[in-house]
């Protein structure tokens, strides 16, 4: 039997899990959480098969959306994101828009207009300018960015053990995590053992508990490297403000930034000092529900 529920339905595709929320009036009826393994968003038929099927999968028996929002991890540009909402709406040949997932966290903070921070492996900021434009910052992998990240501070971790080294200084307790998660004898086995990762980010960025223990344990290196991911941050938001974003909130998300209380200090910190209007506001509801905010725009 056809289900005439009318539903607005939003999926986050982050990059580890992608969750699809469901709505019908004002409730929520269905939440479905998968890994997001295989997900190709520089394929745009490979990525809306993948939506359409997550979707067809989540709802009732004979039922079909009325709208969808897609937040898609590594849908960089607006040209990506519109080849994916075409072929998706093509499927499903209903109201769908997809943007960056960077771009659900001011929509999931019930704002209108602002920046979507996000720092978890990597890091990348969001926002709009007043004509409506995207604009992206960052988000440039671990190894040419993503400074404030996870793996952007293993990557700097790293670099400072070295020229502490190179200065003649003895190992302290950054230098020891690093020899610990890396599993080397020694700090100049370190270049080798990050080199050789298959996954930069994903191999980086689980160690990076590493620094924030560290600087626990009294380490300048690692409270240096901390300050400045919060600084780094803090940059992303400044580079937006110079195209002529509009920087008055910033949406703080990703689970490196708002697990760990010293880089979010850090950052805010760094942010009242070069932009003083500016206020972060750190998410506390799913990315998912900007999504679903987008897709009722839609109706």
């Amino acid at each position: 039997m056809q289900d005439s529920t009318p539903y607005a339905v939003g999926i986050d595709v982050g990059g580890t899990k992608t969750q699809l929320r469901a709505l019908s009036g004002g409730d929520r009826v269905v939440d479905l959480v998968r890994s997001s393994t295989g997900w190709r968003p520089h394929d745009p038929g490979a990525a809306a098969g993948r939506l359409a099927a997550l979707i067809h999968d989540a709802l009732p028996a004979g039922a079909s959306p009325s709208a969808v929002a897609v937040g898609g991890h590594a849908c960089e540009t607006p040209r990506q994101c519109e080849a994916i909402r075409a072929a998706l709406h093509e499927r499903l040949g209903v109201p769908v828009l997809v943007v960056g997932d960077a771009e659900l966290l001011v929509p999931a903070a019930g704002l209108d207009k602002g920046v979507g921070l996000v720092a978890g492996t990597g890091s990348v900021a969001v926002g709009r300018l007043p004509d409506g434009g995207p604009v992206q910052v960052g988000g440039w992998g671990a190894v040419l960015g993503d400074e404030g990240g996870a793996a952007g501070l293993v990557r700097e971790a790293a670099r400072a053990v070295w020229a502490a080294h190179d200065r003649g200084e003895a190992p302290d307790a950054l230098a020891a995590g690093l020899i610990t998660a890396f599993e080397v004898a020694e700090v100049p086995a370190l270049g080798a053992a990050l080199e050789a990762a298959s996954d930069v980010s994903a191999e980086w960025g689980r160690h990076s508990p590493v620094v924030f223990a560290a600087a626990e344990a009294g380490s300048p290196l690692a409270r240096a490297v901390i300050a400045e991911g919060g600084r780094a941050l803090a940059s992303l938001v400044v580079r937006l403000a110079r195209r002529g974003v509009t920087v008055d909130d910033v949406v703080v998300a990703g689970g490196m930034v708002l697990a760990q209380p010293a880089l979010y200090t850090a950052f805010v910190s760094a942010l009242t000092e070069v932009l003083p209007g500016a206020r972060p506001h750190p998410l506390r509801v799913p990315p998912v529900e900007g999504a679903v905010a987008l897709a009722r725009s839609l109706l």
